[in-house]
């Protein structure tokens, strides 16, 4: 199995965990953020490190790239989605990044948000006009 199929092996797991804001436990509850930080740990191992508390806007309320920050701090920017990949998207045009999603394939993703659980979606034509940065998980 490769680094890639076990990204997208281990984010298939949380598919249904409910959405609970600031959370990172599968079956339990998480948000985007909390769903990237399961999967780094069980196929990177240790997180290197713990985001700061958070509330639902924090993005607009600060105009802070902290996503795409944290993103650049531990993975590697690519140019395409491929599989195991990290999306970050911005709802907005000149609004900071708030969103992430792991690609299962290149029109494909897992993601967590408001309202809903853990689902794979397509990345139909409204997600790709906000993807923000696409980036690959350490050692892919």
């Amino acid at each position: 199995m490769t680094r890639r199929d076990e990204i997208v092996a281990a984010a298939r797991s949380w598919i249904g965990t409910p959405y609970r804001h600031q959370a990172s436990l599968r079956g339990v509850g998480c948000d985007c953020l909390g769903l990237v930080r399961g999967v780094w740990r069980e196929v990177i191992g240790r997180e290197p490190e713990s985001p700061p508390p958070y509330s639902p806007d924090w993005a607009e309320a600060s105009a802070d790239e902290a996503l795409l920050q944290a993103a650049l701090r531990w993975f590697t920017p690519v140019a395409d989605v491929s599989p195991g990949d990290l999306i970050a998207f911005r709802w907005r045009d000149g609004s900071p990044a708030k969103h992430l999603g792991l690609a299962t394939s290149a029109t494909t993703m897992i993601h967590a948000h408001d309202g809903a659980c853990v689902c794979e979606a397509h990345i139909g034509a409204g997600w790709r006009r906000r993807i923000a940065g696409v980036f690959a998980f350490p050692g892919v």
